[in-house]
């Protein structure tokens, strides 16, 4: 039997496919001006805008329909990034978290948020340019380290908490102060910061934040 291939078909084949439209979010102009000389330097990526916080970010991903916004965490002054994933990511668009934090907290909260992955700015342009296409594509794009933190957190054991710490960790989902904790459950502003504290260590967390993200995350409030 000839093994020689058919004839080609005729008449205009596939075109190239379309470049990932990105739009970058970050309060520092240098940082997007580096970004935007990156992935200028690759065929398949367009930037289409450039937000230097939140509620601009918010915007402009409404306006724009980007497919991937690149979504610094710390923006300074009104909407932060959390909150502007959470908007952005909630209207169907990629979100992709480049940051230099990468705490347990900060982790937990973006991804809560809707990111599709969370990738840290130390990495070699080879992997940024990777977890935009996976963004683009709606598989999960994390830092080497970022992905260790979170199966390091699968593995760990459910932090047991006393009952005065469940109690207060609910009054901090409520938003309360450690002066309204105090009077509400009839305990000294003393003893609220010494639960804290306790609370803090066995949730691996620093901020108020933070405790509530990963105690809602583990089902640790009622």
């Amino acid at each position: 039997m000839s093994s020689r291939p058919g004839p080609r078909p005729t008449g205009p084949g596939p075109g190239p496919a379309a470049p990932v439209r990105v739009l970058l979010c970050d309060d520092h102009a240098v940082v997007r001006a580096g970004l935007l000389a990156l992935l200028g330097s690759e065929p398949d990526f367009e930037v289409v805008g450039e937000a230097g916080g939140g509620d601009e970010a918010v915007a402009m991903a409404a306006k724009l329909g980007p497919d991937v916004v690149l979504m610094d965490l710390q923006l300074g002054e009104g909407t932060d990034g959390v909150e502007a994933t959470r908007l952005i990511s909630g209207s169907g668009v990629r979100v992709l978290v480049l940051t230099t934090y990468d705490t347990d907290a900060d982790i937990t909260r973006a991804i809560e948020a809707g990111a599709t992955g969370y990738l840290l700015k130390a990495e070699r342009p080879e992997e940024l340019f990777a977890a935009i296409r996976a963004a683009a594509e709606g598989r999960t794009a994390l830092s080497a380290p970022v992905a260790d933190r979170v199966m390091e957190r699968m593995r760990r054991p459910r932090p047991t908490l006393t009952e005065r710490e469940r109690d207060i960790l609910g009054q901090l989902a409520r938003g309360l102060g450690n002066r309204e904790i105090a009077r509400a459950l009839f305990i000294s502003e003393a003893t609220v910061k010494t639960h804290l504290g306790r609370i803090y260590d066995k949730l691996g967390v620093d901020t108020r934040a933070g405790a509530v993200s990963v105690a809602k995350e583990q089902r640790l409030l009622t």
